[in-house]
């Protein structure tokens, strides 16, 4: 996600209780190779195209995905994602995990006022 520029998608992924078999469904369906990511005692996956570039993630609803809804998950960059998190609490958004560290930047988690979740990112 470091070689694209804020306001632009950044990567998507869905997190699952089983990301084991939700992988191997995607894997049947898309054509993708499961990659595992390890978690510590888990893998979560980033799932590769036949060409070998990373096309998203399938993660278990554990950690800090522990409260995600198993829905597709944007993360969208932000040049700021302090700035960015007061602005959706400002505009009647919710910040449901606020930052923490990964992916070589933070994340925060927030659901905008129409109940849609995404993810925001900003560059380590």
């Amino acid at each position: 996600m470091t070689s694209q520029s804020p306001g632009k998608l950044g990567w998507i992924d869905l997190t699952v209780e089983d990301a084991n078999a939700t992988s191997a469904f995607y894997s049947a369906v898309c054509g993708w190779t499961a990659a595992p990511h390890p978690m510590g005692d888990y893998n979560d996956f980033n799932m590769e195209a036949e060409d070998g570039s990373s096309v998203s993630g399938i993660c278990h609803a554990r950690g800090m995905n522990a409260n995600i809804p198993p829905v597709w998950m944007p993360y969208f960059l932000v040049p700021s994602l302090e700035n960015a998190l007061e602005t959706v609490r400002a505009n009647g958004g919710t910040v449901l995990e606020d930052r923490s560290e990964g992916g070589g930047g933070g994340i925060a988690i927030i659901r905008d006022p129409a109940g849609a979740h995404c993810a925001l990112w900003q560059a380590g």
